[in-house]
Protein backbone atom coordinates (compact mmCIF):
# COMPACT_ATOMS: atom_id res chain seq x y z
CA UNK A 1 0.00 0.00 0.00
CA UNK A 2 1.01 3.32 -0.80
CA UNK A 3 2.31 5.99 2.02
CA UNK A 4 -0.39 8.01 2.71
CA UNK A 5 0.69 11.78 2.54
CA UNK A 6 0.76 13.51 5.82
CA UNK A 7 -0.91 17.11 6.21
CA UNK A 8 0.01 19.40 9.36
CA UNK A 9 -3.17 21.44 9.85
CA UNK A 10 -3.04 24.29 12.18
CA UNK A 11 -6.71 25.77 12.46
CA UNK A 12 -8.29 27.34 16.22
CA UNK A 13 -11.56 26.71 15.15
CA UNK A 14 -12.91 23.44 16.27
CA UNK A 15 -15.74 22.67 13.75
CA UNK A 16 -13.86 24.16 10.81
CA UNK A 17 -10.65 21.71 12.20
CA UNK A 18 -12.48 18.93 12.78
CA UNK A 19 -14.89 19.00 9.54
CA UNK A 20 -11.78 19.85 7.36
CA UNK A 21 -9.93 16.80 9.13
CA UNK A 22 -12.52 14.47 8.28
CA UNK A 23 -12.81 15.76 4.56
CA UNK A 24 -9.06 15.00 3.92
CA UNK A 25 -8.77 11.89 5.97
CA UNK A 26 -11.83 10.80 3.43
CA UNK A 27 -9.85 11.68 0.52
CA UNK A 28 -6.22 9.35 1.58
CA UNK A 29 -4.65 12.20 3.72
CA UNK A 30 -3.03 11.36 6.78
CA UNK A 31 -3.64 14.15 9.37
CA UNK A 32 -2.55 16.15 12.54
CA UNK A 33 -4.42 18.92 13.40
CA UNK A 34 -3.35 21.38 15.94
CA UNK A 35 -5.41 24.30 17.78
CA UNK A 36 -2.74 26.32 17.98
CA UNK A 37 0.62 27.60 16.74
CA UNK A 38 3.06 26.55 19.06
CA UNK A 39 1.32 23.12 19.50
CA UNK A 40 1.61 23.09 15.15
CA UNK A 41 5.27 24.08 15.63
CA UNK A 42 6.47 21.27 17.89
CA UNK A 43 3.97 19.06 15.53
CA UNK A 44 6.47 20.20 12.46
CA UNK A 45 9.27 19.27 14.08
CA UNK A 46 8.25 16.06 15.23
CA UNK A 47 5.76 14.56 12.33
CA UNK A 48 7.51 15.82 9.42
CA UNK A 49 4.74 16.60 7.15
CA UNK A 50 4.93 16.32 3.67
CA UNK A 51 2.73 19.58 3.68
CA UNK A 52 0.96 22.42 6.00
CA UNK A 53 -1.93 23.67 6.14
CA UNK A 54 -1.92 27.12 8.10
CA UNK A 55 -4.52 28.88 9.53
CA UNK A 56 -3.82 33.11 9.46
CA UNK A 57 -4.77 34.07 12.74
CA UNK A 58 -4.32 30.90 15.36
CA UNK A 59 -3.36 32.07 18.82
CA UNK A 60 0.02 31.36 20.83
CA UNK A 61 2.16 31.53 17.53
CA UNK A 62 0.21 33.22 14.02
CA UNK A 63 -0.25 31.54 11.09
CA UNK A 64 2.51 33.70 9.48
CA UNK A 65 4.99 33.50 12.58
CA UNK A 66 4.30 30.06 12.41
CA UNK A 67 5.12 29.77 8.09
CA UNK A 68 8.40 31.65 8.74
CA UNK A 69 9.69 29.60 11.12
CA UNK A 70 8.76 26.50 9.31
CA UNK A 71 10.49 28.14 6.12
CA UNK A 72 13.71 28.69 8.29
CA UNK A 73 13.99 24.84 8.98
CA UNK A 74 12.22 22.87 5.72
CA UNK A 75 10.71 23.67 2.15
CA UNK A 76 8.12 21.61 2.16
CA UNK A 77 5.41 23.03 1.14
CA UNK A 78 2.97 25.51 2.96
CA UNK A 79 -0.82 26.65 2.17
CA UNK A 80 -2.00 29.50 4.03
CA UNK A 81 -5.45 30.09 4.78
CA UNK A 82 -7.52 33.13 6.12
CA UNK A 83 -10.78 34.23 6.66
CA UNK A 84 -10.39 37.43 4.82
CA UNK A 85 -9.28 37.72 0.73
CA UNK A 86 -7.30 40.78 2.36
CA UNK A 87 -4.16 41.84 0.74
CA UNK A 88 -2.42 41.76 3.51
CA UNK A 89 -3.24 38.55 5.05
CA UNK A 90 -2.57 37.30 1.33
CA UNK A 91 0.74 38.97 1.37
CA UNK A 92 2.49 38.48 4.61
CA UNK A 93 2.00 34.49 4.14
CA UNK A 94 3.75 34.73 0.67
CA UNK A 95 6.19 36.99 1.98
CA UNK A 96 6.39 34.62 5.20
CA UNK A 97 7.22 31.47 2.40
CA UNK A 98 3.90 30.15 1.98
CA UNK A 99 3.75 28.76 -1.98
CA UNK A 100 0.22 29.35 -1.92
CA UNK A 101 -3.47 30.62 0.07
CA UNK A 102 -6.96 29.55 0.09
CA UNK A 103 -9.63 32.26 1.36
CA UNK A 104 -12.37 30.71 4.13
CA UNK A 105 -14.91 29.38 4.04
CA UNK A 106 -13.45 26.86 1.38
CA UNK A 107 -15.35 24.03 -0.75
CA UNK A 108 -13.57 20.91 0.75
CA UNK A 109 -12.83 19.71 -2.86
CA UNK A 110 -11.00 23.05 -3.98
CA UNK A 111 -8.91 22.51 -0.79
CA UNK A 112 -7.73 18.88 -2.01
CA UNK A 113 -7.27 20.07 -5.42
CA UNK A 114 -5.36 22.60 -4.53
CA UNK A 115 -2.95 20.84 -1.95
CA UNK A 116 -2.71 17.52 -4.78
CA UNK A 117 -1.59 20.84 -7.02
CA UNK A 118 1.23 22.22 -4.89
CA UNK A 119 2.53 18.04 -4.06
CA UNK A 120 2.77 18.08 -8.10
CA UNK A 121 4.93 20.28 -8.16
CA UNK A 122 7.16 19.74 -5.38
CA UNK A 123 7.71 16.68 -6.77
CA UNK A 124 8.37 17.58 -10.15
CA UNK A 125 10.76 20.51 -9.90
CA UNK A 126 12.81 19.51 -13.34
CA UNK A 127 13.36 21.46 -16.31
CA UNK A 128 12.98 20.71 -19.77
CA UNK A 129 15.38 21.56 -22.93
CA UNK A 130 17.01 24.97 -22.62
CA UNK A 131 18.01 27.88 -25.11
CA UNK A 132 20.55 30.44 -24.58
CA UNK A 133 21.04 34.22 -25.88
CA UNK A 134 22.83 36.98 -25.42
CA UNK A 135 25.16 36.33 -22.09
CA UNK A 136 23.49 33.11 -21.33
CA UNK A 137 25.06 29.64 -22.00
CA UNK A 138 24.37 25.87 -21.64
CA UNK A 139 27.08 23.41 -20.71
CA UNK A 140 25.91 20.09 -19.02
CA UNK A 141 22.57 21.37 -18.01
CA UNK A 142 23.63 24.12 -16.55
CA UNK A 143 22.16 27.32 -17.93
CA UNK A 144 24.59 30.63 -17.39
CA UNK A 145 22.74 33.90 -17.12
CA UNK A 146 25.50 36.63 -16.05
CA UNK A 147 26.52 35.66 -12.26
CA UNK A 148 23.73 33.76 -12.25
CA UNK A 149 24.03 29.53 -12.55
CA UNK A 150 21.45 27.42 -13.18
CA UNK A 151 21.73 23.12 -12.73
CA UNK A 152 19.13 22.51 -14.35
CA UNK A 153 19.96 18.31 -13.47
CA UNK A 154 21.26 19.00 -9.85
CA UNK A 155 18.19 21.67 -9.35
CA UNK A 156 20.90 23.70 -8.05
CA UNK A 157 21.32 27.74 -8.45
CA UNK A 158 24.79 29.12 -7.44
CA UNK A 159 25.30 33.08 -8.09
CA UNK A 160 28.68 34.56 -8.26
CA UNK A 161 30.05 31.45 -7.30
CA UNK A 162 28.01 31.10 -3.84
CA UNK A 163 24.58 28.78 -3.70
CA UNK A 164 21.58 30.45 -3.42
CA UNK A 165 18.56 28.44 -1.26
CA UNK A 166 15.37 28.51 -3.00
CA UNK A 167 11.87 26.72 -2.32
CA UNK A 168 10.65 24.38 -4.73
CA UNK A 169 8.20 26.90 -6.28
CA UNK A 170 10.88 29.27 -6.32
CA UNK A 171 13.04 26.81 -8.40
CA UNK A 172 10.03 25.93 -10.83
CA UNK A 173 9.48 29.63 -11.05
CA UNK A 174 13.41 30.17 -12.13
CA UNK A 175 12.92 27.38 -14.17
CA UNK A 176 10.53 28.54 -16.35
CA UNK A 177 11.84 31.82 -17.30
CA UNK A 178 15.50 30.26 -17.51
CA UNK A 179 13.75 28.06 -20.29
CA UNK A 180 12.93 30.98 -22.58
CA UNK A 181 15.14 34.03 -21.56
CA UNK A 182 14.37 37.15 -22.73
CA UNK A 183 10.53 36.02 -23.58
CA UNK A 184 7.87 37.93 -21.40
CA UNK A 185 5.86 35.53 -19.35
CA UNK A 186 2.70 36.60 -18.76
CA UNK A 187 1.16 36.43 -14.94
CA UNK A 188 -1.89 34.05 -15.91
CA UNK A 189 0.73 32.14 -17.66
CA UNK A 190 3.50 31.62 -14.77
CA UNK A 191 -0.35 30.28 -12.46
CA UNK A 192 -0.57 27.94 -15.41
CA UNK A 193 2.46 26.52 -15.26
CA UNK A 194 4.10 27.03 -12.15
CA UNK A 195 1.42 26.82 -9.72
CA UNK A 196 -1.08 24.39 -12.18
CA UNK A 197 -3.92 26.75 -12.02
CA UNK A 198 -6.37 24.90 -14.46
CA UNK A 199 -8.36 28.37 -13.51
CA UNK A 200 -8.06 32.20 -13.14
CA UNK A 201 -5.84 32.11 -9.76
CA UNK A 202 -4.75 35.24 -7.59
CA UNK A 203 -1.66 36.73 -9.74
CA UNK A 204 -0.31 38.54 -6.37
CA UNK A 205 0.82 34.68 -5.59
CA UNK A 206 3.49 35.24 -8.62
CA UNK A 207 4.23 39.03 -8.01
CA UNK A 208 4.96 38.00 -4.78
CA UNK A 209 6.98 35.16 -5.24
CA UNK A 210 8.74 36.87 -8.25
CA UNK A 211 9.58 39.47 -5.14
CA UNK A 212 11.30 36.49 -3.48
CA UNK A 213 13.16 35.41 -6.36
CA UNK A 214 14.57 38.68 -7.04
CA UNK A 215 15.98 39.07 -3.49
CA UNK A 216 17.80 35.65 -4.40
CA UNK A 217 19.15 36.09 -7.70
CA UNK A 218 20.11 39.62 -8.11
CA UNK A 219 16.65 42.43 -8.36
CA UNK A 220 17.98 43.27 -11.87
CA UNK A 221 17.76 39.92 -12.96
CA UNK A 222 14.05 39.57 -13.70
CA UNK A 223 12.36 42.27 -15.86
CA UNK A 224 8.87 43.75 -14.92
CA UNK A 225 7.82 44.33 -18.31
CA UNK A 226 4.50 46.70 -17.64
CA UNK A 227 1.38 45.66 -18.37
CA UNK A 228 2.23 42.28 -19.62
CA UNK A 229 4.46 40.45 -17.30
CA UNK A 230 7.57 39.49 -16.08
CA UNK A 231 10.92 38.11 -18.31
CA UNK A 232 14.39 37.13 -17.34
CA UNK A 233 17.04 39.33 -18.39
CA UNK A 234 19.56 36.74 -20.68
Amino acid sequence: MAEQTHVLFVEDDDVIREATQLALERDGFAVTAMPDGLSGLEAFRSRRPDIALLDVMVPGLDGVSLCRRIRDESTVPVIMLSARADSIDVVLGLEAGADDYVTKPFDGAVLVARIRAVLRRFGHASGTDRTSGNDSSVDAGVLTFGELEVDTEGMEVRRSGQPVGLTPTEMRLLLEFSSAPGTVLSRDKLLERVWDYGWGGDTRVVDVHVQRLRTKIGQDRIETVRGFGYKLKA
